[in-house]
């Protein structure tokens, strides 16, 4: 039977296959980058939308911020009736 396997060959051949640490190094940090997108990303459709979403509510915050402002700077609105 004409079986081969790789463990039986030379030595030398098997440790060209491994990185240098530097390569490793790098590899790892690329594959955690990767990871860190994918969770942020998780259960997210439509990341523009999200963004718009988030754009929206910080538009909201800021005019209310705004609003604020303007109540404790100028004088309050009154209803007068005859």
């Amino acid at each position: 039977m004409g079986m081969c396997f790789s463990c039986c060959g030379d030595s030398a051949e098997n440790a060209n296959l491994m990185p240098s640490p530097e390569e490793r190094r790098q590899q790892q940090l690329e594959a955690a980058e990767k990871r860190r997108q994918e969770n942020e990303s998780r259960g997210v459709k439509n990341p523009d939308r999200v963004r718009q979403q988030q754009q929206r509510a910080a538009e909201l915050e800021r005019r209310e911020a705004e609003a604020a402002r303007q109540r404790q700077d100028g004088p309050a609105l009154r209803w007068q009736t005859s």
